[in-house]
């Protein structure tokens, strides 16, 4: 019997604060060694529910604490180096932030960023879906909490 084809299950924060800013992680692509911009992001872990784990990944990455508010749906993508990626967005208000937690390896920096600061950056973005994420926020594209399905 052959190894089943999974897509790995990932989630990402899509954070904006009362100044139109968006909270985004620049970090190390492990792949090329450059330096990416992204969401607050990473895998889903065993035994955690989504809405936990995108909490999670916002504090490891950003050193927020963070809280799901609304859904921004899910979205396919492939990587170049061929792995896919199921990648579940949330939008999240932070509570406070945790000075005395360290960022997670492979975090150079947490920021805030407008949309036109991000889209001016030298700095490349992750994947295509950064953008397509944020957009869909301000376009009002969020799904209450309840169309997570997390049992």
């Amino acid at each position: 019997m052959t190894d089943r084809w999974r897509p790995n299950a990932t989630v990402a924060a899509v954070i904006c604060d009362a100044e139109d800013r968006f909270l985004l992680v620049e970090e190390r692509d492990v792949e090329t060694n450059n330096s990416v911009l992204n969401q607050p992001a990473g895998h889903l872990e065993q035994g955690e529910t989504l809405v936990e784990a995108v909490a999670r990944e916002v504090l490891e990455e950003t050193r927020w604490l963070a809280c799901a508010t609304g859904y921004l749906g899910v979205a396919r993508y492939q990587a170049p180096n061929g792995v896919t990626y199921l990648r579940h967005g949330f939008v999240c208000e932070v509570q406070r932030e945790v000075l005395e937690q360290p960022l997670d390896v492979g975090i150079i920096d947490a920021r805030w960023m407008t949309r036109d600061e991000i889209l001016a950056s030298s700095v490349p973005l992750r994947s295509p879906l950064v953008l397509r994420a944020i957009d869909a926020y301000l376009e009002g594209a969020v799904m209450p909490l309840s169309f997570v399905v997390d049992d």
